[in-house]
């Protein structure tokens, strides 16, 4: 027994270690996590979604070493982090049901289209015996911030002070409060808006306004076509204004009236969902539009007053979408993951109003939109989208206008990308509270705001964007620009003064896109120097303001 023991006391750490590699490669087996089948092999395999498992990060990651920091931790102490349920009641996905790269997809897109949340990803991390578990990663940002903004185009300068929660107790709801001071009036504005009530899809926003020249009131409900698959959308939208606008010739005041509007609407939608890689979506609704033009309480300046205008009609629309999305990043923004539709998409609306339902004319009214993706976003890609709209009224054209948009972007490395942008429209008897503006605050960044107009328009844009590496405070992503900007407009201002023809500018700028707040914007600083033009323009416009694109 002795020499058996012996024998055996040899070959005793080849055992242990032989058990061991045998249990290192049952985990590396699909169900311990490292590798997985793919999502076409789990699709065919017919697998079913386990458990999801969700991790929420905070604001800053602690375990980096350049965001462990006393601020830092002190934010992620004070956060509230967006709650589970408000997460879990925007995905697509639940345990149970087959697997679908695709509702993955769509549900990290809806969860990134939030303010609260700075990305989103959904990924297969367990599969085993047909089921698969799935991992939610977000990351939160700090959405209790001072609405606070200056900004300066076109010679004029716009600011806002207030207080804005973007993710109320991690409820995910938006609460503002704030005074705007502007060109055209101060506006003290009050908003909470909810885009899933009660965990439900229902989308909730109420808006008052109170200006110097006026006020606005807005109550919308609306339970949409959440996603692509969504079967059915309803809702109301209840919007009311008074105000007055000014028409500008040169960047100067020179004409003026008042307006007092309301548009009330009611729709149902439905839809098959997804077929073939294709949504189509009809949707069905009444729209009371009651608008009245009038002179200013106090006139300052010669009154140039539109017609009256009342449409009350029944409408149809047909909504097409090819399911075709795409992610990257570095295009309209910096660091952030970005979601662009490249498939076709159509919408075609057609509304009749009549007499006989209150209107004050017999009105045919349309609206068609179409868009495309080409290419390749890692590499070169173009975004065209057009739009026809106006009305055939008692038989005759009225207030046509044909718009086209078209976004190029040639990635020539991972920080350097090339951008050339088109913005035209086309008018055809427009209403007077619908004619064409092109200044520093519409793209033509070297001359003052409202600068020209007239019934039609175009915008040519060339920048050379860089995408630094700068990460001032680990806060703020830093780009750079240099562009060049060619535009005009066609047809008199019915105010006074013709179109000068070609105008253009030459300039450089700097970009600012915060991280770690819920802020989507980009912040731009660009010096911009005019290239003709009349005399009365400054030789330098500096401009300072926020957009929603790079």
């Amino acid at each position: 027994m002795r020499r058996a023991i012996a024998f055996q006391r040899p070959f005793l750490p080849l055992i242990v270690a032989f058990l061991a590699t045998t249990a290192a490669a049952q985990e590396q087996q699909p169900g311990a996590g490292s590798e997985l089948p793919s999502d076409k092999e789990l699709e065919a395999a017919g697998a079913v979604i386990g458990e999801i498992v969700l991790q929420r990060d905070n604001i800053f990651d602690l375990s980096d070493p350049e965001e462990n920091k006393a601020l830092y931790r002190l934010a992620n102490r004070w956060h509230v982090m967006t709650r589970d349920e408000v997460i879990r009641s925007q995905l697509l996905v639940v345990p149970g049901q087959p697997y679908s790269r695709r509702l993955l997809d769509e549900s990290a897109r809806i969860l990134r289209r939030t303010r609260y949340l700075f990305d989103a990803k959904l990924t297969p991390i367990r599969y085993e015996d047909g089921v698969v578990d799935i991992l939610v990663q977000t990351r939160d940002v700090w959405t209790l911030i001072p609405d606070f903004s200056f900004s300066r185009t076109g010679g004029e300068n716009k600011w806002r002070v207030g207080l804005v929660e973007n993710n109320l107790l991690g409820f995910g709801t938006r609460v503002k409060v704030s005074y705007e001071e502007n060109v055209d009036r101060d506006v003290t504005l009050l908003e909470y808006s909810d885009p899933n009530v009660a965990r439900t899809r229902t989308d909730l926003l109420l808006q008052y306004a109170d200006s110097s020249d006026g006020g606005a009131e807005r109550f919308r409900l609306v339970r949409p076509f959440y996603s692509l698959d969504a079967t059915w959308s309803a809702g109301t939208d209840l919007y009311h204004r008074e105000f007055e606008t000014r028409f500008f010739e040169l960047g100067e005041e020179v004409a003026e009236y008042r307006q007092d509007g309301s548009d009330y609407s009611l729709f149902f939608g439905a839809s098959a969902g997804v077929q073939d890689g294709w949504v189509r979506r009809w949707t069905g609704g009444v729209m009371y539009d009651d608008t009245d033009f009038s002179e200013v309480l106090e006139p300052e300046l010669p009154q140039l007053i539109p017609e009256d205008r009342k449409l009350v009609y029944p409408f149809l629309s047909l909504d097409i979408i090819e399911d075709d999305f795409r992610t990257t990043t570095n295009r309209n923004t910096m660091e952030r993951t970005e979601d662009f539709l490249l498939g076709t998409r159509f919408l075609a609306k057609l509304g009749y109003a009549s007499e006989s339902f209150g209107a004050d004319r017999e009105s045919l009214i349309y609206d068609v939109f179409y868009s495309r993706g080409f290419g390749s976003l890692e590499k070169k890609a173009w975004l065209l989208d057009t739009s026809l709209t106006g009305r055939v009224d008692e038989g005759d054209a009225a207030n046509t206008l044909v718009t086209l948009n078209a976004r190029y972007y040639n990635q020539q490395s991972k920080r350097w990308l090339f951008f050339m942008g088109l913005d035209g429209a086309w008018g055809d008897n427009l209403d007077l509270d619908n004619l064409q503006e092109l200044g520093g605050d519409t793209g033509l960044r070297g001359y003052p705001l409202r600068y020209q107009t007239g019934d039609s328009r175009l915008l040519f844009t060339i920048e050379q964007r860089y995408f630094s590496d700068w990460y001032p405070f680990r806060l703020v992503r830093v780009g750079y620009a240099a562009f060049a900007d060619v535009g005009r407009t066609w047809g008199e201002n019915p105010a006074g003064g013709d179109s000068l023809g070609w105008l253009a500018d030459v300039g450089v700028g700097m970009r600012f896109t915060p991280t770690r707040t819920s802020s989507k914007e980009v912040f731009h600083l660009d010096i911009a120097f005019p290239l003709n033009g009349d005399d009365s323009i400054d030789s330098v416009q500096i401009i300072l303001e926020a957009k929603s694109r790079f």
